[in-house]
């Protein structure tokens, strides 16, 4: 049965998941459960106006820094430096530009204001980091946004303006801090994410990085 969180009430084990990996649900949300839930292998699905819902699922997408596939194609654009990568320097720019990116079959997006106001915070705290994509013309045209827990990062969104950008400021970041993290977290399968490496594995195994 799903558990149904007060304001700092903690999470119930992992394993308790349904099926789907609904762990929890929440009215509300709050810094109390983002940290908890990030620090446990745990994150929040929702559509604005609804419950919270938190999902640790059976089946995690994860990519190995060492796995990481870069086509012939995005090599040739990373040599030829078409984009201009930083980071940390535009958070709010990155988390408006995910928020305009509805979820595929969905009307709509996600991230709504309580989502940004949270994460825009969780950034000031040194949790939350941005990689931003430019073109030549000082336009913002993609990023990503996520989680730093350890030496887990843990995304949460990326978009594109224009073609190629998330995968450039994806593979750039991954290849910077491939040593800083040993895992990167992208949660639930994608094709995209697939093409650059990441794959599925069981949720047992994706716990025990957060054991050390």
């Amino acid at each position: 049965m799903t558990r149904f969180l007060s304001p700092n009430e903690p999470f119930p084990p992992v394993k308790n998941a349904n099926t789907d990996g609904l762990l929890a649900v929440s009215q509300n949300l709050n810094l109390f459960h983002l940290k908890l839930a990030y620090q446990n292998g745990i994150f929040p699905w929702y559509n604005p106006g609804e419950w919270v819902h938190w999902y640790a699922p059976p089946q995690r997408m994860v990519l190995f820094p060492n796995e990481l596939k870069i086509s012939k194609s995005m090599k040739k654009i990373l040599r030829n430096d078409i984009f201009k990568i930083t980071y940390n320097q535009d958070f709010h720019g990155v988390i408006q530009g995910c928020s305009e990116v509805p979820r595929i079959g969905q009307h709509g997006t996600w991230i709504g204001d309580e989502i940004m106001e949270n994460f825009i915070e969780l950034n000031k705290l040194g949790w939350a980091k941005s990689v931003e994509v430019w073109n030549h013309q000082g336009d913002l045209v993609g990023g990503l946004y996520g989680i730093s827990v350890g030496d887990i990062f843990c995304g949460e969104s990326m978009f594109a303006k224009e073609s190629n950008a998330s995968k450039a400021g994806f593979i750039t970041f991954v290849k910077k801090y491939q040593k800083e993290f040993k895992l990167i977290d992208c949660q639930v399968y994608t094709a995209h994410l697939a093409s650059l490496g990441a794959r599925l594995i069981p949720r047992e195994h994706f716990m025990e990085y957060f054991k050390n």
